[in-house]
């Protein structure tokens, strides 16, 4: 992830999330995800990515993590994969927060 002020993302992922994370060097942060999936997606342009977290219940999860200092861009939307709201990333713009409609393959 790219940001425009890595310390205060760094930050949000290791006190708002609460990512366990080393330090290469420096306050250089490298955290532990957890499991994961990759979607791919049919691009009509350039390729791009996108960071999607999932979460089992979405209200639960904004109400955890609101009080921790997260903030949300708007309210959450029904969509065809999930329930979804943006969350804040500061300095790093906003990563999709969802609980999914799908079947996981993280627990495979």
């Amino acid at each position: 992830m790219y940001a425009t002020d890595a310390d205060a993302a760094r930050a949000f992922f290791r006190d708002v999330l609460e990512w366990p994370n080393v330090d290469a060097h420096d306050g250089w942060l490298i955290f532990r995800t957890g499991p994961s999936e990759l979607g791919v997606h049919p691009a009509d342009g350039a390729p791009s990515h996108e960071i999607s977290l999932m979460c089992d219940d979405l209200d639960a999860t904004m109400a955890e993590l609101a009080a921790k200092g997260a903030e949300f861009t708007g309210e959450p939307e029904a969509r065809a994969f999930g329930r979804t709201v943006a969350m804040k990333v500061p300095g790093a713009g906003d990563i999709l927060l969802y609980q999914p409609r799908h079947p996981v393959a993280y627990d495979l």
